[in-house]
């Protein structure tokens, strides 16, 4: 008798362990910003490789459109002179991610070199089933 109340405890223990694994999965979106492309893939493969090794549900790289901020501005700066023209711009370059798992494996994941120039913003979106 008490051989099966062991049995039963240790059953309802792993079913517990499993519920609260499956309860924290979330679903987590990466957004990865920079000035420069290259960069920003590099550090999105580094990503999606680090949680492929882990065997994690990955969407993305979703490629978001190129913003381009220009100005244009007088070359000369007491206004006499030929009407000539500078004109400069800069582009920005954004990359999403989405993961499914829990925030200590995505926190492992980001604890990888990433480059001063790629801005990483990491949002929890909410419980997963």
């Amino acid at each position: 008798l008490q051989h099966i109340e062991k049995m039963t405890s240790a059953l309802t223990a792993k079913k517990v362990a499993t519920t609260e694994d499956q309860q924290q999965v979330s679903r987590i979106r990466i957004t990865l910003t920079s000035r420069n492309v290259k960069n920003v893939e590099r550090v999105c493969a580094d990503l999606i490789k680090g949680a492929k090794k882990k065997n994690l549900k990955v969407q993305g790289p979703v490629r978001m459109p190129t913003k381009v901020l220009r100005i244009t501005t007088r070359k000369t700066p007491c206004g006499e002179g030929s009407k000539t023209w500078d004109r400069f711009e800069m582009r920005i370059h954004k990359r999403l991610i989405d993961l499914h798992s829990t925030s200590e494996i995505v926190r492992h994941i980001t604890s990888i070199n990433i480059d001063p120039d790629v801005e990483v913003e990491v949002t929890i979106a909410g419980q997963s089933q």
